[in-house]
């Protein structure tokens, strides 16, 4: 039993701080309800959330754009009604040109 006590991986833990401290590092990389593992996991979900949050505030900034564009002009709301949602008067017919992309042309042009 006293050769166990002088192995040479013992003996820095037979300092009462040495022996907290690798415990507690223990304890917060491995053990902890907040490791290192979720720590490193919540980190990356938060980047990419935050990149989400930047595409969505661009379409934002695009979408209000459009909608001043087109509440603010009754010809640009019929417009804007017939391209979108394909509407059409009575015994009219409609047609969308598209380009290989399957994007309305005039839509590029913008």
């Amino acid at each position: 039993m006293s050769e166990l006590k002088n192995h040479w991986l013992f003996k820095p833990f037979r300092n009462f701080y040495t022996a907290t401290l690798v415990v507690w590092l223990v304890w917060i990389v491995a053990l902890d309800n907040n490791n290192i593992r979720i720590v490193i996991a919540n980190r990356i979900k938060m980047m990419t959330l935050e990149k989400e949050k930047s595409v969505l505030s661009e379409k934002i900034k695009v979408v209000k754009k459009e909608r001043d564009e087109v509440l603010g002009n009754p010809h640009m709301l019929e417009k804007w009604a017939r391209e979108t949602y394909l509407m059409r008067r009575p015994n009219e017919d409609v047609y969308v040109i598209v380009d290989e992309n399957n994007t309305p042309l005039e839509s590029t042009t913008k």
